[in-house]
């Protein structure tokens, strides 16, 4: 249990609060917060919030989506809030192809443009810029960073301390060179998350995901790869599924623990 964080994403409409209390009670350390909810809250109250739990906050998600009006401003915001939060990673997800663009390329150029000119305001604020890469199915509307391999592309022009990857287990299951890119990225990895893949995937393949142990990936062998080029930071549980959202709140967070232990841990 000493790695195991608790996203909030997997418990969507859990309020802030009542999570915190959950993960206390359950002797959780650490969860990973999304800006919208923090927002809603109040950015100071949930970083008093959670520092005062004495959780950790592994994570905080998201920055990125290159292609936005006012990208710039908005992830400069996104790295100020992680910083207030007390964690030093801020997930980056680039963005997909621009209005009517056919440019994978040229728009993974743009990833790596504008990630460098972030570098140094999240360097100065002690902030990990962790780029997630997403599935192919995601290329065209969320992300056209899409393997880890691509995402290392971008990252290893930069200091480890200021721009990592994170590895998604529902991302790079599928890639047949994921674990010789785990190995590249060594002290890169600045993050690390499960769930597992279900299908048939539901219309529109966001919510496509399932807690750990439900579906087919060998979740412990990612884990186990991970932790062999040096990685011993948190595991954060983070799933989207308009089922698992409708169950209550410390019921998800039971199971994602129970998976957890038994399929990755």
């Amino acid at each position: 249990m000493g790695r195991f964080s608790f996203n909030q994403a997997t418990s969507q409409h859990w309020p802030l609060e009542d999570a915190v209390a959950g993960c206390v009670d359950a002797g959780v350390p650490g969860i990973g917060l999304w800006r919208e909810p923090v927002a809603g809250y109040g950015l100071t109250r949930a970083a008093k919030l959670v520092r005062d739990a004495g959780l950790a906050v592994t994570s905080l998600c998201r920055g990125g989506f290159f292609t936005a009006d006012g990208w710039r401003d908005e992830n400069l915001r996104a790295i100020e809030e992680a910083a207030t939060l007390g964690t030093s990673v801020l997930v980056l997800v680039s963005g997909g192809l621009p209005a009517g663009s056919r440019d994978v390329d040229g728009a993974r150029r743009r990833v790596a443009d504008a990630i460098a000119e972030l570098a140094p305001h999240a360097a100065a604020a002690g902030v990990t810029l962790a780029i997630e890469p997403l599935h192919p199915m995601f290329c065209a509307d969320r992300c056209v960073v899409a393997t880890l391999g691509q995402a290392l592309d971008i990252a290893e022009a930069f200091d480890p301390g200021v721009v990592g990857v994170v590895v998604d287990a529902y991302h790079v299951w599928w890639d047949d060179t994921v674990y010789a890119q785990i190995a590249r990225a060594g002290a890169r990895i600045a993050a690390f998350q499960v769930c597992d893949w279900v299908t048939p995937l539901p219309e529109g393949v966001l919510l496509g995901r399932a807690l750990p142990g439900e579906g087919c990936i060998e979740l412990r062998r990612l884990r186990e790869a991970v932790d062999a080029v040096g990685y011993t930071g948190p595991v954060e549980v983070e799933v989207f599924s308009a089922e698992v959202w409708a169950r209550p709140g410390r019921e998800v967070l039971d199971a994602s623990i129970a998976g957890y232990l038994r399929h990755v841990a």
